[in-house]
């Protein structure tokens, strides 16, 4: 596979880190955006630590491309730990009304608080944080209904402190360090790169399909079987399903040889698209496993 160390990594992060933790003092709670379809595999490994006891509010983004039963399973997952849920897919705004709402559940013995103390209109405020491609800048533009805010994407780029003002007494700040998701786990950068939140040249485009295939075929063997009318046994290889499916679309070179390389892109593409279906990657860990990190 692609290699994915990031040589930078620890550095980058230490900074990162001392910068985040200067600005937990400014803020009421932290909001983290990940990706529905792999929840633990799109959040950074050391922000519970960063955070500590700091009310924790979970944007599962990107619904409608994952599995809608895996969502809801992760939702209980995450609210068992204490956390506020919140739903949404940023390009059609599902999920988007119910932000506040959740913010002001979150921290309602605070709104109390201010409210005793007669400062009903003082702002919450709460602190926004997401890997790379996970769609932070989208989320922050549908909250404060910036439709023109400009999304950066280059890591790296730091920018001065950025207060967003939404509407009913809700301060955003959006941290301007980068955090990177544990790509040390090979599982992890690869459960990325099927998302696309990761520039295609990174990986071998067949190795990435092959593996995305295996893991496909153990849990939604249905959906491939339909999509590209391929059987094979449950313990069949990513490369031998890959095959399959290019014989049945067609897929052949000049010298009669499998286009696995076409299939390949075929594949990644019908997945981001969800033309293949709607599914999850993920599922939450079991309650007593001794892992926080999610199973395969």
């Amino acid at each position: 596979m692609g290699e994915m160390t990031i040589q930078w990594y620890p550095g980058h992060m230490t900074k990162t880190r001392r910068m985040m933790e200067a600005d937990l003092k400014l803020v009421d709670a932290v909001c983290e955006l990940v990706d529905a379809r792999i929840p633990m595999a799109s959040r950074n490994p050391d922000i519970d630590a960063i955070c500590g006891n700091k009310p924790r509010l979970i944007i599962l983004n990107r619904i409608d491309m994952a599995d809608p039963q895996m969502t809801k399973a992760w939702t209980d997952y995450f609210r068992s730990k204490g956390m506020e849920v919140v739903c949404t897919d940023c390009k059609s705004r599902k999920g988007i009304n119910s932000f506040v709402p959740a913010v002001r559940r979150l921290l309602a013995e605070k709104l109390q608080r201010y409210a005793a103390k007669g400062q009903l209109g003082r702002p919450l405020k709460l602190m926004i944080v997401g890997i790379p491609n996970v769609g932070k800048s989208t989320f922050i533009n549908q909250i404060a209904g910036r439709k023109g805010a400009k999304a950066e994407n280059r890591p790296g780029v730091t920018r001065g402190k950025q207060w967003v003002t939404v509407d009913q007494g809700l301060l955003l700040l959006d941290t301007p360090g980068i955090l990177w998701p544990k790509f040390e786990d090979p599982q992890v950068g690869l459960k990325i790169a099927y998302t696309g939140a990761v520039k295609d040249d990174v990986y071998d485009m067949e190795e990435l399909a092959c593996s995305l295939m295996e893991h496909l075929w153990k849990i939604y063997p249905d959906a491939l079987r339909q999509r590209y009318q391929i059987e094979a046994s449950p313990e069949a290889k990513g490369w031998e399903l890959l095959e399959l499916a290019a014989a049945r679309r067609g897929f052949l070179l000049a010298r009669g040889e499998l286009n696995t390389e076409r299939m390949a892109r075929v594949l990644l593409e019908e997945y981001r698209s969800t033309k293949l279906g709607r599914f999850s990657l993920e599922q939450p860990p079991k309650e007593g496993a001794h892992d926080d990190r999610a199973d395969d």
